[in-house]
């Protein structure tokens, strides 16, 4: 009778090893289903608050990560199995493999291998599905507090800018590309003043701080200040908005847009002259803000400079330079002669006034795209957004790195502040507008459905804070500014 050789036995163990594993993932597979059904079934038998299809789809996933982690630890018996093999073997001839150094060599390389496939396989899985459960969990802490309340219709193209008077009578003020600025009643959203001096796309909107008088930016190089005289009409009642929870998600095409040219300002008054006109830049001008007390304004251009004028006289003051590329936008704060520019360059730029005799200027770098907007806030604060899709709070006494940072999903235009409750409004390009605090904590997102919110870009939001109606303003390129009603109790208690 032959007698069986050594590596012919080995050679057949192996086989037998191998067919052994199949039939185990045979049995494992044709287990699934059942598995699966029980697992259903238990959870059906438990007080959950998640939706069927959420519940399946995570049982579905969970399935498949238990199968692999399965698949994985059968391979590793496996192979401890054939290290024993092999130290019996080669017993008599004096010589063992350690388990732990072959883990570092054969095993290691089929474990890494079965480790990439496992995690390629997870992340195309959890691609198409993970930001839909995701989604399905978050919390509506936003419903019932921001509610709109009116919207202002009358511009022929998009608005770039949104202000709101600081004396009285409240008025809101919008910047337009259809080369006007109009200004509104916020109670009746009726047009009440449209200014046409420009011959280029009005950018920017801001009012005096004690004057009926307004500052514009535009594209014709210049910037304007007008007076206005305005008598608000009596406000008629309105129907309450249906308050809407802000996680709504739907999709907009440009046939959403409001049709027609509006419904006011061909027959509002119209101012054509500018009291003033300053002409010192050699590009758009892309922004202009009051210095406090309003006898001095900034204006920021294209043409990479910022300038600085004294209004009685429209004489330039300073040229502010130094910025490598346009700039987006300037502010000034509330209290104290200082300004900040914000550029293309991926900077922002601290310029202080308040000592005649020393001009000095701060760079901020932190930002790794257009900086849009930079503002001011109470203290040592200055808020900075970018097209990199943070958000950076800054101590104006620490210039090296953000105090706080916030991180979105789409690019973010012109901020603003809410001064007494320190919180910031962030626009953004794809259509949403949300809440933080300033330490980078979100506390709601506006409505946005097929009835409320803007169907396009959303360029600028302004705050008003002291307004019995509507407290926050934004604008788009949808040709239309919203007045929403945010509830900033409830908002910040729900935080």
């Amino acid at each position: 009778m032959p007698i069986e050789s050594g590596s012919c036995a080995s050679a057949r163990q192996a086989k037998q090893k191998r067919k052994s594993h199949s039939l185990s993932i045979r049995r494992t597979n044709s287990s699934e289903q059942e598995r699966a059904g029980l697992q259903r079934d238990m959870l059906e038998g438990q007080d959950s608050k998640l939706p069927s299809a959420v519940r399946n789809t995570l049982l579905e996933l969970f399935g498949q990560i238990e199968r692999e982690f399965e698949n994985l630890y059968i391979e590793n018996l496996e192979l401890r199995r054939e290290i024993d093999t092999l130290n019996e073997r080669l017993a008599g001839e004096g010589q063992t493999i350690d388990g732990a150094e072959l883990s570092k060599g054969q095993l290691k390389t089929k474990a890494s291998h079965s480790t990439s496939q496992l995690s390629q396989k997870l992340k195309t899985t959890y691609k198409a599905s993970t930001s839909k459960i995701v989604s399905s969990f978050k919390t509506t802490t936003s419903r019932a507090i921001c509610q709109l309340v009116k919207e202002y219709v009358g511009h022929r193209d998009g608005i770039w800018d949104v202000s709101v008077a600081k004396t009285q009578p409240v008025v809101l003020g919008t910047a337009s590309a259809d080369h006007t600025a109009l200004l509104w009643s916020i109670e009746t959203g009726k047009c009440l003043v449209k200014y046409v001096g420009h011959v280029g796309s009005v950018n920017s909107i801001k009012f005096h701080p004690t004057e009926q008088v307004a500052l514009t930016a535009s594209g014709d190089q210049t910037a304007h200040i007008w007076r206005y005289i305005v008598q608000l009409p009596t406000p008629q009642p309105t129907a309450d908005s249906n308050q809407v929870s802000g996680e709504d998600e739907v999709e907009f095409s440009d046939k959403d847009e409001p049709d027609g040219d509006g419904d006011g300002s061909s027959d509002c008054p119209t101012v054509r002259v500018p009291l003033t006109s300053l002409k010192s830049h050699q590009g758009v001008v892309i922004a202009a803000d009051w210095l406090v007390g309003g006898k001095q304004a900034v204006t920021a251009s294209w043409d990479r400079t910022a300038n600085l004028y004294d209004v009685e006289t429209s004489e330039l003051v300073h040229s502010l330079t130094g910025h490598d590329q346009e700039l987006t936008h300037c502010c000034t704060h509330p209290t104290q002669r200082l300004v900040v520019t914000s550029s293309r360059d991926t900077t922002f730029r601290l310029w202080d006034f308040r000592d005649p005799s020393i001009h000095s200027v701060n760079v901020f770098q932190g930002h790794t795209d257009t900086v849009t907007s930079a503002v001011f806030t109470v203290g040592d604060n200055v808020v900075s957004g970018s097209d990199d899709r943070t958000v950076k709070v800054w101590d104006l006494k620490n210039m090296r790195s953000p105090i706080a940072t916030i991180r979105t999903d789409s690019a973010v235009n012109r901020i603003n502040v809410c001064v007494g409750q320190r919180i910031i409004a962030l626009p953004h390009d794809n259509r949403q507008v949300r809440l933080f605090d300033m330490s980078g904590v979100r506390l709601a997102r506006l409505p946005r459905s097929n009835r409320q919110g803007h169907r396009r870009m959303v360029c600028c939001s302004a705050w008003c804070e002291d307004h019995p109606i509507c407290n926050l303003f934004t604008c788009g390129f949808d040709r239309q500014a919203i007045g929403w009603n945010i509830n900033i109790p409830a908002l910040l208690q729900e935080k």
